[in-house]
């Protein structure tokens, strides 16, 4: 395996070279050419306490692709003139990890500090995580990964706590702007030389295609001026949105089926159904499925919301949402997206009522508690003669027999007897079985 190393500032001063990728040769040589992360590189701000100072911690750099995270630790690097050892987590593994060991201690005896760049760290699994962790806590390694993930769940707790989380945010439009400006009249590293003109929304389709990634903006902005270049013979002189919609072809949304910004777009949803907001449930569902979701899931968390967040505040919430499910499965998609966006919105405007929710969580925290208490004897069958004699079923009260098909018996174990697990809203159908529920508490209560 071999280390990239960047000694000194060598970096910051040499030619870039031509044959790499205009992404790499637009990649900021310092902190101020840093856009769209003013929260950690603005005076005061974290980044540059760590420039002006001695102290080099170890950080885990979270955030979507294309925000900075290898060009910031890249710049740390080498203002603190630190060796630079740059390893995927994705093709290395614990023997790596003590190669990089090796080199630090070899740095160390000429007191020189070692990096150890782990991009996608949230690759290495525990027991590799676990190799890093006496070398971080000594000191021989300064630590940063960068992760696409939440690092609260893919990065061992001993080895998050010896490290501060930054978090990276992805780029607005105005920062990619930025970034789109510099590479298009940069002489030196950029296509300064070119002298195109933009025409007919050239600049726009590629930042709304690059969503917040600048990576993906300056890769489709280089695609694009080779697709010009190739159809004349003279200079290039301008770039259309012709040009552009060729290198975009077909756009694709940030998203990662088992990752962060998964969870973050059901969670956007889940809460516009609970915020009683149609719109936002039309919007999340479709920026879902858009992103390749499978529609089942998104049937499936529907589901799921018609119980927590409407409950029995109306009944038809949840044959709504598994007719949703149904239509999704018998027709496939496209046909069947159709469905789930009518049972979003009617979630949506459903009343709220999260008691059968609460009714379900208080009921397991008192199971936990009581453990298994038997079943009261009125309650049981007696399927046999010795069942009988031992009082099964004994003072049990037939309830249809009673006034209003209700005998007023309680049906819990004695000794949690009292315990009150649903109530019902005032909302909705809820409203009903709130005074429905209250006529019960009398008629129990009368013949107590």
């Amino acid at each position: 395996m071999s280390f990239e190393l960047f000694p000194g500032a060598q970096g910051d001063t040499a030619a870039p070279d031509p044959n790499a990728p205009l992404a790499e040769r637009m990649r900021p040589r310092a902190l101020d050419e840093v856009v769209g992360q003013e929260h950690l590189t603005a005076a005061g701000k974290l980044l540059p306490r760590i420039l002006a100072g001695d102290t080099f911690p170890s950080l885990i750099l979270w955030g979507p692709p294309g925000t900075g995270k290898t060009t910031l630790a890249r710049l740390l690097a080498r203002h603190q003139k630190a060796a630079f050892l740059p390893m995927s987590a994705v093709n290395a593994g614990v023997k790596e990890v003590r190669l990089a060991v090796e080199r630090a201690r070899q740095n160390r005896k000429q007191e020189r500090r070692t990096v150890l760049f782990l991009d996608e760290i949230h690759r290495f699994n525990k027991a590799q995580q676990d190799v890093l962790l006496p070398h971080v806590e000594s000191g021989l390694l300064i630590l940063i990964g960068a992760t696409t993930e939440n690092p609260s769940f893919e990065v061992n707790a001993a080895l998050l706590s010896r490290c501060r989380v930054l978090v990276l945010r992805s780029l607005d439009s105005g920062a990619l702007e930025t970034v789109f400006d510099r590479a298009l009249r940069d002489p030196e590293r950029g296509l300064g030389e070119a002298g195109a003109q933009l025409e007919g929304g050239f600049k726009e389709a590629l930042l709304a295609h690059a969503d917040g990634d600048a990576r993906r903006l300056l890769n489709t902005l280089e695609i694009a001026v080779e697709i010009a270049r190739a159809e004349g013979d003279g200079p290039l002189t301008k770039l259309t949105l012709a040009h552009a919609k060729e290198a975009l072809q077909t756009g694709t949304l940030r998203y990662d089926k088992s990752g962060e910004e998964h969870y973050n777009l059901i969670s956007a949803l889940h809460k516009s159904v609970r915020a009683s907001d149609p719109q936002g449930a039309v919007y999340w569902t479709k920026r879902m499925l858009a992103a390749g979701e499978d529609p089942l899931y998104v049937a499936r968390r529907l589901v799921r919301m018609a119980v927590e967040d409407i409950g029995l505040a109306d009944p038809a919430a949840l044959p709504q949402a598994v007719a949703a499910q149904q239509a999704v499965h018998f027709l496939g998609v496209p046909e069947g997206v159709a469905a789930l966006i009518q049972a979003a919105v009617y979630l949506a405007l459903a009343p709220k009522s999260n008691r059968v929710y609460v009714a379900e969580q208080k009921a397991q925290a008192v199971i936990e508690q009581t453990g298994s208490l038997p079943v009261p004897m009125a309650f049981r069958n007696a399927t046999t003669g010795l069942m009988k004699n031992l009082g099964y079923g004994k003072d049990y009260r037939y309830d249809h027999d009673a006034e209003g098909a209700v005998s007023g018996q309680e049906c819990l174990p004695e000794e949690i007897r009292g315990k009150v697990f649903y109530e019902p809203t005032p909302r909705g159908f809820e409203k009903t079985l709130a005074e429905r529920l209250e006529a019960i508490r009398k008629r129990r209560e009368g013949q107590g």
